[in-house]
């Protein structure tokens, strides 16, 4: 057995629960300080580390570690370039030999001393939703491999933190996510997207619950999507480029007249995303935002959940050209289109793109109101 000292984020009852894959009540730990160290947040990072100086860390004593309680916490540290050292800690029982999770990355610079409460405040929700897939690999895929797919699995915990939050839209019949009783989650790939099996039953509308379903979800994340429109010239942005959902459909024309659009990246709003992604696929410096609503992609069959925006901007006519950025492989050329060369397009049924058809319906019924703010 393994007596072990964590000082940081692993503080956090309800992470250290999924880290060790129990219940927090079937945990032995007690409070603990180590002497002569300080936990300092890290520069640019959501998590902090463990230095030598004057000071005293806090942290929690676990207990009774089994060699399977280690592994799975090398497997949750080792995406953070720790490893065990030896310490001595102490506690209301008196001084105890103990290991610590340490780094001597010279990569991290220290930025004043790290709080759990703020910790938890801004970051804990995400990183326990985050942990919880990750954890999900544990003994099915290497660490590395995890760790190649963070960026998206940070993306999907995002999504959940944002789905929680929202207020509820309309809902007629008043049932809820407690309506519904999920008895299994498989994830059968998981890479850049996920797929996921799910075994569910759910309330009936006569108030019955059905019998167990099997259903395969497809992963996204939340996407924010925005059309540039310039109220004094009345004209909007539209972007093109290759989307690979038609190309294995067996469409004709797979590049696609869209909006411009972006992941929802892990810790990022929406609405940060959508002003980077104006930047980044066409050079646009956004003045504002118009909340134009959110909607779910396929709801039958994917998480994946749109942020659209109306972004005010200056389109004068040589903003338009080619952008993206190249370690994403983005090809994408910009377009202008007067308001009524839009809608033109709208009528005629000429965009298979439905967020700008949706955006540009919405414009349609606010344009009076945008052209006389302008």
């Amino acid at each position: 057995m393994t007596a072990l000292f964590v000082y940081g984020t692993l503080r956090h009852v309800p992470l250290l629960a999924v880290a060790l894959g129990r219940v927090a009540d079937e945990i032995d730990m007690v409070p603990a300080q180590l002497d002569a160290h300080i936990v300092h947040r890290v520069r640019g990072e959501d998590f902090p580390f463990l230095a030598t100086g004057e000071g005293t860390a806090t942290g929690l004593l676990l207990r009774g570690l089994s060699d399977v309680d280690v592994a799975r916490l090398d497997f949750y540290e080792g995406g953070y370039d720790y490893a065990l050292a030896p310490i001595s800690v102490k506690t209301d029982a008196g001084v105890v030999a103990a290991q610590v999770y340490f780094s001597e990355s010279e990569e991290w610079q220290p930025e004043g001393v790290w709080s759990l409460d703020d910790w938890v405040a801004q970051f804990g929700v995400f990183t326990v939703h985050k942990a919880r897939e990750e954890m999900s690999y544990f003994g099915l895929r290497s660490r590395s491999d995890v760790d190649q797919m963070l960026p998206s699995i940070k993306a999907r915990a995002s999504a959940k933190v944002i789905a929680e939050s929202q207020a509820p839209r309309f809902n007629p019949s008043a049932m809820t996510l407690k309506d519904v009783d999920v008895r299994s989650i498989a994830r059968p790939y998981s890479k850049f997207f996920s797929m996921t099996d799910y075994e569910v039953s759910f309330r009936r509308f006569d108030g019955t619950m059905s019998e167990p379903i099997d259903r395969a979800v497809f992963m996204g994340t939340d996407a924010a999507l925005v059309l540039p429109y310039d109220p004094v010239r009345d004209r909007v942005m539209v972007v093109e480029q290759l989307r690979l959902g038609p190309v294995a459909r067996g469409d004709a024309k797979p590049w696609q007249l869209e909006p411009i659009a972006g992941r929802v990246d892990g810790g990022e709003s929406p609405e940060a995303t959508a002003h980077r992604e104006a930047k980044e696929e066409a050079g646009l410096a956004l003045r504002g935002l118009e909340n134009i609503g959110g909607c779910y992609s396929s709801p039958g069959a994917s998480t994946e959940y749109f942020h659209l925006f109306l972004g005010i901007a200056d389109l004068p006519d040589d903003i338009v050209g080619v952008s993206g950025l190249a370690d994403e492989a983005e090809d994408i050329r910009s377009y202008l289109h007067d308001f009524d060369g839009l809608m033109s397009l709208v009528d005629a049924q000429q965009l298979d793109n439905a967020p700008l058809v949706l955006m540009a319906l919405w414009l349609a019924r606010h344009r009076d109101r945008l052209r006389a703010q302008a």
